[in-house]
């Protein structure tokens, strides 16, 4: 078996659209229009369709036995966790082909061109009735890092304090691993990450982009920070699960009285010192306790 080439691959993409009259727009966006990204063999193609009627395009055998046999398809929009914007309006399939290649097709209504077409990492493919000719040079705009607001800071700072403070330590005592690994993935490294994208800002200027989780980070941080960074991921040892509670705490003060003095934001020192006393408290609890204090 050999994997088709960007060239075959696209080419099955013009000719797919050019033999539907009802595509009038298709652009490509995502890390293979990004100049600043290494191309490497697993990149997807990010293919949107701009279509006159949504409706035909979400019968699967119409639309995916055109571009080759497939290892697997999913149309999120008809799973169990749809986006939250998935009203019907618009339909797409992730396709992972047998040849390794993967490309996420969406077919949007024509009429949601200029909506939906703000994405600074996209190139026209095609546009048959030129809606398109004042599309921006290809940049990483729409995802470098902004200088948060007030607002934001102290809500970001909430966020972190609340997870570490409430969530995460009654979870471990409980031994609700599960639970636990959900609340410190989605819940504590989110905002650690966000903080964390501030201070880089901060330091390099808000022209820059950490990517989707935080996948560049290693790029922006000194070594001593990303190799203490590392030791957030731990496994199912939930004493070592606390260990990398005293390091989060640690990466997110730091980082968030940094970006606080050079905002001129107040940090919540006292928050901060009740939560990590409530920490330590939680932390030598007796499995066995019949009240907190």
């Amino acid at each position: 078996m050999t994997t088709r080439t960007e060239k075959e691959i696209l080419d099955l993409i013009y000719n797919f659209v050019e033999a539907d009259n009802r595509i009038r727009v298709v652009i490509m966006n995502g890390s293979r229009v990004n100049p600043n990204i290494q191309k490497d063999i697993f990149q997807d193609y990010d293919i949107v369709c701009y279509v006159t009627d949504v409706e035909p395009y979400k019968i699967e055998k119409d639309v995916v036995p055109y571009f080759g046999e497939t290892i697997i398809v999913e149309q999120p929009n008809f799973g169990p966790w749809p986006p939250y914007d998935a009203d019907g309006s618009y339909h797409n399939y992730n396709m992972q082909f047998l040849d390794g290649n993967r490309i996420d097709l969406s077919f949007f209504n024509i009429e949601k061109l200029d909506e939906k077409c703000t994405d600074s990492l996209s190139i026209v493919l095609i546009d048959k009735d030129n809606l398109c000719t004042d599309l921006p040079p290809v940049s990483e705009k729409s995802y470098f890092i902004r200088k948060p607001s007030k607002d934001q800071f102290a809500g970001c700072c909430d966020a972190f304090l609340f997870a570490i403070g409430s969530h995460i330590p009654k979870t471990i005592w409980r031994k609700e691993l599960p639970l636990v690994k959900f609340y410190i993935e989605g819940w504590l490294r989110e905002p650690v990450q966000l903080m964390l994208s501030w201070e880089i800002g901060l330091k390099t200027g808000f022209d820059k982009s950490i990517g989707a989780k935080g996948k560049y980070l290693q790029k922006f941080l000194e070594p001593e920070k990303w190799g203490q960074y590392l030791r957030t991921y731990v496994d199912s040892n939930f004493y070592r699960i606390w260990d990398s509670l005293y390091v989060f705490y640690d990466i997110f003060i730091q980082s968030a009285i940094f970006v606080a003095k050079e905002c001129n934001y107040r940090f919540p020192e006292d928050n901060a010192a009740k939560v990590l006393s409530f920490l330590n408290h939680v932390r030598i609890l007796s499995d066995d306790a019949e009240s907190i204090y």
